[in-house]
């Protein structure tokens, strides 16, 4: 046996520290977690979905291009069906958002008889030209997002959506 014996206090001290030590690392832990965590995040091999529309049949009329993409939302996986408006601009393709920027209703190309080769938002009469700006003195506060497109196989290809600021 041991000559260096522990007191009483000294075994308090030492369970005490441990057991402190112990709450401050389950505290500690998740968060040093939860800042490391998207730095060890595996990255898909694109974030651009693949339509079935092909470039080649695209004109300078919006068409409406529908795609599908898997969404997981915490343990709940869904399939989720979007819609894009898409026309060639020159060499350019353009592929607007249908999301209206008033209250988020869908917008449709040449929707209303009255305005002719314009986007419209028949909830309050909001109206977009084909580029995508707002019309002053319709509801819509700003243009129709844009997605960014890309050419794969000769398919249109889809990205994230980014804001339109186009002026003309």
């Amino acid at each position: 046996m041991s000559n260096n014996r522990v007191s009483r206090r000294q075994f308090l001290s030492y369970t005490i520290m441990g057991v402190g030590g112990f709450m401050a690392s389950s505290l500690v832990l998740p968060m040093v977690r939860f800042a490391v965590d998207p730095a060890l995040q595996v990255e898909g091999d694109s974030d651009f979905i693949v339509t079935d529309q092909l470039v080649s049949e695209l004109t300078e009329e919006p068409i409406r291009v529908s795609f599908s993409y898997e969404q997981q939302d915490a343990w709940y996986t869904s399939e989720v069906t979007n819609d894009a408006w898409v026309y060639k601009a020159g060499d350019e393709i353009i592929a607007l958002s249908p999301v209206c920027k008033h209250l988020g209703c869908t917008v449709q190309w040449e929707g209303s008889a009255d305005f002719p080769n314009q986007f419209f938002c028949p909830c309050h009469n909001g109206r977009y030209e084909k580029n995508g700006n707002n019309i002053p003195g319709t509801p819509p506060l700003g243009p129709l997002d844009q997605f960014v497109v890309e050419v794969r196989d000769g398919y249109l290809a889809l990205g994230e959506v980014k804001p339109n600021f186009i002026v003309s």
